[in-house]
């Protein structure tokens, strides 16, 4: 294991490894072992009682998180005629058709975050399937980003959509805003996002549902919350 630097090892003085934390005092711990020079992010890792190799288990949505990320977040819109213009005036940062595609494929290009295609432009996004699917960009009527609702979907982005979805191995990772964010506001994301989670569980998922959930600064030691407390 690589050695870790001497501020976190100090900040992980500060936590009990045994002990399950509510998610109040966890975020508050947060922001005590974020001591990198940056704005780190704050991130949460759930892990769910489904499993994601059944179509029927599967958790996947968005929602806006009512303090946004703190990221500035670029969106790209495939859209052609009047839809790309109102792509344009809604604040689009990219805005193309198979121009767009020809670039991310001829030039490995990925200067976005975000995805988001008209239905009848998803012949040509579709062909991207194996450039933007793996690094989770690709458009999904589920998450809002395949839509003719082009200034909705893309005013929401900019908010602080976030989606979640599972990977293979069971856990949702969402980032849920920075580490200079007040308590209140983390709080506040945080219990967004888990009740969307929460009311997301599939009809055949058994079992506990909610099996572990972390928190975590970019630089900073894991911090268990325990999911009995969330519930509450």
């Amino acid at each position: 294991m690589p050695k870790r630097g001497k501020k976190y090892q100090e900040s992980v003085k500060l936590i009990n490894k045994t002990e399950l934390y509510d998610y109040k005092s966890a975020l508050e711990l947060v922001k005590k072992t974020s001591t990198a020079k940056f704005d780190e992010t704050v991130e949460v890792h759930i892990r769910l009682g489904v499993d994601s190799r059944h179509a029927d288990q599967q958790v996947r949505g968005a929602i806006v998180l009512p303090h946004g990320t703190g990221k500035t977040v670029k969106v790209l819109v495939f859209a052609k005629g009047n839809k790309a213009d109102e792509a344009k005036e809604a604040g689009a940062d990219f805005v193309g058709a198979d121009d767009m595609a020809e670039k991310i494929k001829k030039e490995n290009w990925f200067g976005f975050d975000v995805v988001v295609a008209t239905p009848d432009m998803m012949g040509v996004v579709g062909k991207l399937g194996r450039t933007l699917g793996p690094k989770g960009l690709m458009p999904n009527p589920k998450s809002g980003t395949v839509t003719f609702e082009l200034e909705k979907a893309i005013k929401e982005i900019k908010a602080g959509k976030v989606e979640y979805r599972l990977d293979k191995t069971n856990i949702i990772h969402v980032a849920i805003g920075k580490a200079s964010f007040a308590k209140e506001q983390l709080e506040e994301n945080f219990r967004t996002l888990l009740d969307a989670v929460v009311k997301a569980k599939p009809a055949a998922a058994k079992g506990q549902y909610l099996r572990s959930i972390t928190l975590v600064s970019t630089m900073g030691p894991g911090i268990k919350v325990s999911p009995t407390k969330i519930v509450e």
